[in-house]
Parts: structure tokens; C-alpha cells; sequence
């Protein structure tokens, strides 16, 4: 028979792969934060208008890596659910359950909705997962065994969260309640090892916080501005509430491999006990209070506030349910199956697989509206390019205009030119508005207006077009093309400032 730790790495590499090379193969185009990020990474700054900028950083990295495609994306999010993996395989082992307890929850986690579709868009989301993974695998280590070299991986990894998004500010608060609450944890507070984690933290985090201060705090302000306020006492009620049930619909898969690997005879109480779970009643605790908490947080918060909280923004809170329902199921069921459990791990992988296939492959054919996937961005970039340099007879530096459309031109035009958000360098500060005035800018927006729109308008008052083109997607649909229209700014007609 094979063994746990074999059969584990041969299921997470095949999903992880399935998972790549679905949309590697199938989608036309990426989706839309993986094509802002790319945009965002042409300039390699220390932070951006949403968000920090590790996100940026890794698409730009693997941008070059993949010789100018953009489906590296796809595999970024692999990785960081391979990772994430691991993780839970190091920390279950270190909490003494057995190898085939430890397969049983990656396979059900790896079924979790946030595992599954999402999966195509790599965003800071995603790539939070792996580092909540990974701060709580070196917090417990730091906590069990005191070692100096685990402590550090918790401040880098608590660094690489805040890089990430700074949701990971939430995990690093549960963590210091966790040493503060618990007696046991307490003893870590006179060892050097928290403190040298904070420290190494705030070192490696000082520099995004620098060019936060520098920038009039622009994510913040971003975020702000984009916040919908309460109404009235029911969104008090009703955002918790409907944050609470998304993350049970995200997380309902997660139990169908549980269920599986129980049986019939486990669900009804009556299977004979086998040898209990090996992890201890301090683990236990250590599994509900990081798989609870951060939740009860965030419910707290939009309860207070009446704010509605995005439901991707759940997608790392439960990284240790799977470890969490096994330990349950396996003092309910010593005879669980792993056949059964893998059995309905590969069902839910394939259903979801085919629901992916089925947004590249039929929507087009059922939609009336287009979609993100089958934008012809490659088309809209090589359009874009053309004009520009018919008009001028130099490359394209700088394009202007609406993110979606714009974005698409630094991420597959040649010329890779700088999005220069909205023509506003408030919002884009890593965009020097003099080199854009010596050097020109292409402005581009969609649509039947014969003159810019949203806040070019105002830039450009009255200007007409000059030039536009009918674009089709990249879908056998019967939407009507894409219009895309576009400004030739030369030097010296760069408005602003």
C-alpha cells in the first residue's frame, strides 16, 4: 500500500497541476486582478493604489520568468495553495496525528470553495493563505519547542502577510491574544523569541510603511473612499450575518470528504472506536481558537460598524478547519476510510474543474453579457500600440484611461508602457507627471462617447477621438464587439499639474 506521505504529495500535485493548467489552457484572457496586478507590477514600487505590493512583485516576477505570458498567474496560485499544503502537513505531524489523518484534511481543505474556483485569480487573497498557513505552523513550533530559528520564520512570514494585505494584521492580533490569554502560551513572553519576531517583522515592514507616509497614506485613503457606509440598524444585522453564511457555503465541501471517511455507521454513533487522535486537548484549543476567532472578529467589526466585508476576505480565516474536523471525526470513528474520503476529494475537485472549464468553454454561448476571461486584451494591446506609434513614430510609455482596457496594454503590448491610473498621479505617485508631459501619453476608454469619460473628461474637455477600433472577443458569442477609442496626447499637451 502506498504510504500517507506518498499519496498525499501525488494528490496535491495533481489538483495543483489540474488547477494550473485549466485556465493556463483554456481561458483567452486573465481575469481582472490578475491583470491589475500585472499593471502594477511594471513599476516596481513599494506600494499600490489597493494594495501592498508583494501580489505585484510576484506577477512581475513571473511576467519575466515565463517569457512575457501571463499564465503564470495560474501557477503563482498553485503554489500558494502547495505551500499551504505543506503547512498543514508539518503541523499536524507536529501534533501528533497520524500520516493518514493528516491526508484526510488536506483533501478536505483542498476542497473548500476558496481552494477551488477563485483559484484562476491570483490576488492578495490567495496569496494570504500560504502565509496564514505558515505563521501559525511557526507560532506553534515557536510555543512547543522555543527555538530562536522558529520565531524568526514567524516574523518573516508575519512581514510577508502585511506585504500581502494587511488582513494579516487580524492573524497577527489573534496570535498576541493567544500568548497573552493561555497560561501555557504566557511562558513564551520570557524567552527573546516574540520579541525578535516583532522585531524582524517591523524591520522588513518599515519601508511600505515609509512610502505609506510618503504617499498621504494612499491604500487607506483608497479603501476609504470605496467603503459603503450603514444605512441603518438592520446592516448592523444583516452584513455579519450574511459574511457568516457565506464563509458556511465556502466552506460546505470541506465537509463532504469528512462525511465520506466517517461513513454511515460513524454518522449514526454506532461505528466501534479505533485508536484516538494523538493531538493533545492544548492543540485543540489551538485549532478552535485560529479557526474561530479571526471569524468572530471580522463579524464583530461589521456588526459594529454595519461595514459589509467582501467573502473572499474569509478565504485564509479557515486554513486549519480540515485539521480541526478530522481531529473531531476521528474520536467519533476510529474505522474511517481514506478510500471513501479520497474518493469524494477527486468528486469535488472534478465538479469544480468542470464549472471552470465550463466559464471559458459555455458562457459564451449562454451569457448575454461579456465576461472578464474572453476580453480581447492581447487585441486591445496591439491596437492600442499601432495607433500610437503611427501617430508618433516612438514606442508607447505611457497609456491613461480606463484600468481595465489600459491595464491590458502594459500587460501584452511590447512596448510594456506605464498605466498611469486615471490620469491622476495622486493615485498613481510611483508616475512622474513630467516625464509623462515629455514623453506623451495614449489615453483609452471604451464605449459609443466620441470624447474621454470619467475623469479624463474633465482633463480633456470636449477633445474628440482620434481614432477608434472594433474589437470582437475572444469567445464564439454573439456580443457585440468591443469598442475601443483612443486620445494620441503628444508632449506638450499632457493636461494635469
Amino acid at each position: 500500500m502506498m504510504s500517507a506521505a506518498r499519496a498525499t504529495l501525488f494528490y496535491c500535485l495533481a489538483i495543483c497541476l489540474l488547477w494550473a493548467l485549466v485556465p493556463s489552457v483554456l481561458f483567452p484572457n486573465p481575469p481582472l486582478d490578475v491583470v491589475e496586478g500585472f499593471a502594477w507590477g511594471r513599476d516596481l514600487a513599494l506600494g499600490y493604489t489597493k494594495h501592498p505590493p508583494l501580489q505585484a512583485w510576484l506577477l512581475e516576477a513571473s511576467y519575466h520568468l515565463t517569457g512575457g505570458h501571463a499564465f503564470g498567474a495560474y501557477w503563482l496560485s498553485q503554489i500558494c495553495y502547495a505551500l499551504t499544503y505543506l503547512a498543514i502537513w508539518l503541523l499536524g505531524r507536529d501534533m501528533g496525528l497520524a500520516p493518514w489523518q493528516r491526508f484526510w484534511a488536506i483533501a478536505a481543505t483542498s476542497c473548500a470553495f476558496y481552494f477551488t474556483l477563485p483559484a484562476p485569480e491570483f490576488n492578495p487573497n490567495i496569496l494570504q493563505i500560504p502565509v496564514w498557513a505558515g505563521m501559525l505552523l511557526f507560532f506553534h513550533r515557536g510555543l512547543a519547542h522555543g527555538r530562536l530559528a522558529d520565531w524568526l520564520l514567524l516574523g518573516l512570514t508575519a512581514a510577508l502577510g502585511l506585504y500581502a494585505k494587511y488582513f494579516a494584521g487580524l492573524l497577527i492580533g489573534c496570535i498576541g491574544l493567544y500568548a497573552l490569554t493561555f497560561r501555557d502560551a504566557r511562558r513564551c513572553l520570557a524567552t527573546p523569541g516574540p520579541y525578535l519576531a516583532m522585531v524582524l517583522a517591523l524591520a522588513l515592514f518599515v519601508s511600505h510603511v515609509w512610502w505609506l507616509k510618503e504617499t498621504d497614506f494612499l491604500t487607506f485613503t483608497y479603501a476609504a473612499s470605496r467603503s459603503v457606509p450603514a444605512e441603518g440598524i438592520a446592516d448592523h444585522i444583516l452584513n455579519p450575518v450574511n459574511f457568516l453564511l457565506g464563509q458556511f457555503g465556502s466552506m460546505a465541501p470541506v465537509l463532504i470528504p469528512i462525511f465520506a471517511g466517517i461513513g454511515l455507521a460513524g454518522l449514526r454513533g454506532t461505528a466501534p472506536q479505533g485508536e484516538p487522535p494523538r493531538a493533545s486537548s492544548a492543540d485543540l484549543r489551538f485549532l478552535l481558537w485560529f479557526t474561530l476567532l479571526p471569524a468572530l472578529v471580522v463579524m464583530l467589526v461589521s456588526g459594529i460598524t454595519g461595514n459589509a466585508f467582501k467573502q473572499m476576505w474569509g478565504a485564509s480565516m479557515f486554513t486549519l478547519a480540515g485539521l480541526l474536523l478530522v481531529r473531531f471525526a476521528s474520536a467519533r470513528n476510529g474505522n474511517w476510510s481514506i478510500r471513501r474520503a479520497l474518493m469524494a476529494a477527486a468528486a469535488v475537485q472534478m465538479i469544480f474543474l468542470s464549472v471552470a472549464a465550463g466559464q471559458a468553454l459555455v458562457e459564451p454561448l449562454i451569457k448575454k453579457k461579456p465576461t472578464r476571461i474572453h476580453f480581447p486584451g492581447a487585441e486591445v494591446a496591439a491596437q492600442a500600440e499601432a495607433a500610437w506609434r503611427e501617430a508618433t513614430g516612438t514606442p508607447l510609455t505611457y497609456v491613461a484611461g480606463d484600468m481595465w482596457p489600459a491595464a491590458h496594454v502594459t500587460l501584452f503590448s511590447a512596448d510594456r508602457p506605464h498605466l498611469f491610473t486615471d490620469h491622476i498621479p495622486a493615485i498613481a505617485p510611483w508616475i512622474s507627471l513630467e516625464d509623462v508631459k515629455k514623453t506623451g501619453v495614449l489615453v483609452i476608454w471604451t464605449g459609443d462617447s466620441e470624447t474621454p469619460t470619467g475623469s479624463l473628461a474633465a482633463l480633456y474637455p470636449g477633445r474628440l477621438r482620434d481614432g477608434f477600433a472594433d474589437i470582437p472577443y475572444a469567445a464564439p458569442a454573439k456580443w457585440p464587439p468591443l469598442r475601443l477609442n483612443w486620445l494620441i496626447v503628444r508632449p506638450g499637451e499632457v493636461a494635469g499639474g
